[in-house]
C-alpha cells in the first residue's frame, strides 16, 4: 500500500471523526437548550400560580404572606365574598344630589374553585405549589412579603424567586433583571410582574 493511500485513509477517518464530533457537540447543546426552555416554562407556570394565590390573599387579608402554610391553607379553605352594590341618587330641594351606595353580600365562593380551575391550570397541585418543579432535591421557592416605604406611605410588596436556577447563565448578581433567576415582584417597588415578561 502506498503512502498516499495510507494518508488518504487516515485523513478520511480523521475527517469522519471531526464531522461526528462537531455534529454531536452542536446537537447536545441544542438538546440542552430545549431541556432548559421546557423546565423554565414549567417554573414560570408555577410562579404564575403563586402570583394568583398571593394577589387573592392580598385582596382578602389586606397584605401578602411569606408563610407557605398560610398561603396553602388560604387557597384550600379560603373564600371570596360575592357582593352586589347599588347606587342611589336623590336630588335635594336646593338642587344638589345626595349619592349613597348599598352593598349586599350574596354569598361566598371557594378560592380554589374560582382561581385554579382545571381549564386554566391543568397542572395545578396545591401540595406542590411552594416547590420548584423539576429540581432535585425538592426545593421551595424563596418568598418575601412585607410593607415598604414609598414616598412616606407603607405599601405591600412581594418577591418570589427560584433559588436553584436551571439555566446556568442565570445569576443573582447579574446587572440585568432578565438574567437573574426567574422571579416575580420586587423588594424595592410595588409590582407583581415577572422578569420573564
Amino acid at each position: 500500500m502506498s503512502k498516499t493511500k495510507i494518508f488518504s485513509i487516515v485523513f478520511g477517518l480523521l475527517a469522519l471523526f471531526l464531522a461526528w464530533y462537531l455534529y454531536n457537540s452542536i446537537n447536545s447543546s441544542i438538546v440542552e437548550s430545549e431541556r432548559i426552555a421546557k423546565m423554565e416554562a414549567r417554573i414560570i407556570e408555577q410562579l404564575k400560580m403563586i402570583r394568583e394565590a398571593e394577589i387573592a390573599y392580598l385582596s382578602v387579608n389586606g397584605q401578602y404572606t411569606s408563610d407557605w402554610d398560610k398561603l396553602i391553607n388560604f387557597v384550600d379553605t379560603g373564600s371570596f365574598y360575592i357582593t352586589e352594590s347599588k347606587e342611589f341618587i336623590k336630588t335635594l330641594a336646593y338642587g344638589a344630589d345626595s349619592i349613597w351606595t348599598v352593598t349586599d353580600t350574596l354569598g361566598t365562593v371557594p378560592v380554589i374553585d374560582s382561581l385554579f380551575t382545571k381549564d386554566k391550570w391543568p397542572r395545578f397541585n396545591l401540595k406542590q405549589l411552594p416547590y420548584v418543579p423539576g429540581v432535585e432535591p425538592a426545593t421551595k421557592f424563596n418568598i418575601w412579603a412585607d410593607k415598604i416605604d414609598k414616598s412616606g406611605v407603607k405599601v405591600n410588596a412581594i418577591e418570589v424567586f427560584n433559588p436553584s436556577p436551571v439555566n446556568p447563565a442565570r445569576d443573582e448578581e447579574s446587572e440585568y433583571q432578565t438574567r437573574k433567576p426567574l422571579r416575580f415582584g420586587s423588594r424595592t417597588s410595588v409590582t407583581t410582574s415577572g422578569n420573564w415578561e
